[in-house]
């Protein structure tokens, strides 16, 4: 393949994933119907169906990126700080930032688990945002041990309801804080 045909390639293929994004943002996945992302992406129905198996796929890979897209966010702000709770609260931070993009919360945490399943969005998760949590996590929590992968779910649980509440007019900063606390708390007691 041309260089030319590929980048027309990853050209549709993009142009599908930002209106199907659109389009599940602002009508959700159930009431989004094929014809409706083709004409919004401008291509036709042969060409999702050549870069998409069908409509949840596509969705897929709207999730996936949405979830790429926060966790590069935090890696890139916890990454400027040296010590691991610095970096779990710069994270934190960089996390309900990442998720105050329009349409990310329903996308994410309300549309995905219910159209992809919980163990899907889970296990997307864990490839992304959750990774960080858990390597920030065990950098501040050395002797978390076998603790370390259900305190890391709780924790991401937390940061969702946290996004959830934000986004329904919840003062971020109180969330910030409440992190904070929870994190303090845990390590705290890990200590003893």
């Amino acid at each position: 393949m041309s260089r030319s045909n590929r980048e027309r390639t990853e050209q549709t293929r993009q142009a599908l994933i930002d209106a199907g994004r659109r389009l599940f943002v602002e009508k959700g996945y159930a009431d989004t119907a094929t014809p409706e992302i083709v004409t919004a992406a401008g291509v036709t129905r042969g060409a999702l169906y050549h870069h998409f198996e069908d409509k949840r796929a596509l969705f897929r890979a709207v999730i996936a990126g949405e979830m790429q897209e926060v966790t590069k966010t935090i890696e890139a702000s916890s990454a400027l700080e040296d010590r691991p709770r610095d970096a779990l609260i710069a994270g934190a931070s960089a996390y309900f930032t990442a998720m105050a993009q329009p349409g990310r919360t329903r996308l994410l945490l309300m549309e995905a688990p219910a159209v992809l399943g919980l163990p899907a969005t889970a296990a997307l998760d864990a490839e992304n945002a959750e990774a960080s949590l858990r390597r920030g996590l065990a950098a501040l929590m050395p002797a978390a041990g076998s603790l370390l992968e259900p305190l890391t779910s709780l924790l991401s649980a937390a940061f969702d309801r946290a996004a959830i509440a934000i986004e329904a007019g919840g003062k971020r900063r109180d969330y910030e804080q409440a992190i904070a606390a929870l994190l303090d708390g845990l390590a705290d007691h890990l200590r003893r």
